[in-house]
């Protein structure tokens, strides 16, 4: 479980995964020294800049809909948020609100849908009955609110219904929703586009209500090992790079970015040394169905916890989903549980047939036309839609074999574009290696050296 650094910062930390990760890596302890004193004298201006030079920025005040057309325009799964009322800001507070990424954006269609659900099935009578009862958001919604407080009390009011494989509500109202939501294709795009108070929704106010990591900058003089703990240990996806004198975003470090790094380092004798080894001898997959299932025996029974429960913490179990589940049940899946990617398996035998991604959310917002029963949309019906309109939408199966080398697994995710590859035996998924578990077998955190980072003036920076 995530805590938070020195108790109230919002900073992530896994002390947990990352040291049963480095306990369970068979490498020589000169080499990890070496290397990670290495990263410790690479400076994060080296690193190379963003595809163009400049980091994409979206403005505070454009709407979720431009916004997720921005990212998937130029390819980004995340891009930091601007302040449009901050003209001349001289602090970062002011300056940029946060990161908006394709988890937030997840969220935010989640509550909406249910939303949308009762406002394509209730007319303006009906939500005003609604608006002093158990679903409060509607009254609003009746009378056309549009103010920034309406809108989130909107989302916040939704208590009433719930996703769980699909569109459940209230007993009083379930039945119109239900039948509604069996149309929420283009309805539900045109609602979310152009009917209020879905269009007035701006990026700032989704960032503000669905903070998923905070926004935490370094310093173009900072070094890369700093960089490398906050993307693996510490649980960020991305990390922007400061210029402080000029406050603007120099650059924009991914964990993509530093896997597609590592792959160009292919060749030098650090790397061709680590990237040999086979996933076992560096303790992936992490995440795993089997040594789950067994450590559970073992407590339940009051048996000797193998290792690496031993270790204080045991495997992360792959969650998957059913090909045969809704896909908006998929992408509720990864929101509860705060994952970037779901298997998809047939039968009991968790027989892999596709993969999920959490970018995948940005084709029911931009291509709603593929989607005319939404309320029916099977998640393997989705995925073959998509592979048939877009050809190239990186819905392929990442998978290797258990005894893959790490270098095979660092040029399929460098190359093809995605965050995790599954590991399968046969055509069964038995685990999954992420970027985060790629760069944490790279480095340790020497005793006490982010507490300086932590201590200093960088917190004041967080939005």
């Amino acid at each position: 479980m995530a805590k938070d650094v020195e108790g109230n910062s919002g900073i992530p930390t896994c002390d947990a995964y990352f040291d049963a990760i480095q306990s369970r890596k068979r490498l020589p302890s000169s080499l990890q020294e070496s290397l990670t004193a290495a990263f410790a004298q690479i400076p994060v201006s080296s690193f190379p800049e963003v595809p163009g030079g400049k980091v994409i920025e979206i403005q505070s005040d454009a709407t979720i809909l431009d916004a997720v057309q921005i990212l998937s325009g130029n390819k980004i799964l995340a891009a930091p948020v601007r302040n449009a009322e901050a003209v001349s800001s001289t602090n970062w507070k002011g300056r940029y609100l946060g990161i908006i990424d394709y988890s937030a954006v997840i969220l935010w269609v989640l509550e909406n849908a249910e939303l949308a659900a009762f406002a394509l099935s209730a007319g303006s009578a009906t939500a005003a009955a609604l608006g002093t009862g158990a679903v409060g958001g509607l009254g609003a919604l009746a009378i056309g609110a549009t103010s920034p407080v309406a809108v989130a009390g909107l989302t916040l009011a939704a208590s009433g219904a719930a996703l769980a494989g699909g569109i459940a509500t209230e007993k009083s109202v379930g039945r119109d929703a239900a039948t509604a939501a069996d149309h929420m294709g283009e309805q539900f795009y045109k609602l979310l586009s152009q009917e209020e108070p879905f269009k007035s929704t701006t990026v700032k106010s989704v960032v503000e209500m669905y903070r998923w990591a905070p926004f935490l900058p370094v310093a173009v003089d900072s070094y890369m090992l700093t960089v490398l703990l906050l993307l693996s240990k510490y649980r960020l996806r991305n990390v922007p790079v400061i210029d402080v004198d000029k406050f603007y975003i120099k650059n924009f470090i991914t964990q993509s970015a530093v896997v597609r790094g590592l792959k160009q380092c292919k060749g030098r004798d650090w790397f061709d040394c680590i990237a040999a080894r086979p996933l076992s001898d560096l303790g992936l997959p992490f995440m795993s169905y089997d040594e789950v299932n067994i450590g559970l025996y073992c407590i339940k029974n009051r048996s000797t916890v193998p290792f690496p429960l031993s270790c204080g913490i045991m495997r992360s179990l792959v969650i998957s989903i059913q090909s045969d589940d809704l896909i908006l049940e998929g992408f509720k899946r990864m929101k509860d549980n705060r994952i970037g990617g779901l298997p998809v398996v047939e039968d009991s035998n968790r027989k892999i047939v596709g993969s999920l991604s959490i970018q995948d959310i940005r084709f029911l917002l931009l291509k709603p036309e593929l989607f005319s029963g939404f309320r029916e949309l099977t998640v393997m019906n989705f995925i073959k839609a998509i592979e048939t309109t877009c050809p190239n939408s990186g819905t392929q199966l990442p998978t290797c074999a258990p005894d893959t080398c790490l270098g095979s697994v660092i040029d399929s995710l460098a190359s093809r574009s995605v965050h995790r590859i599954y590991v399968v035996n046969g055509d069964e998924v038995i685990g999954v290696v992420t970027l985060r578990d790629v760069i944490s077998c790279f480095i340790y955190e020497p005793p006490g050296y982010l507490e300086e980072f932590f201590c200093s003036g960088i917190k004041e920076m967080v939005a």
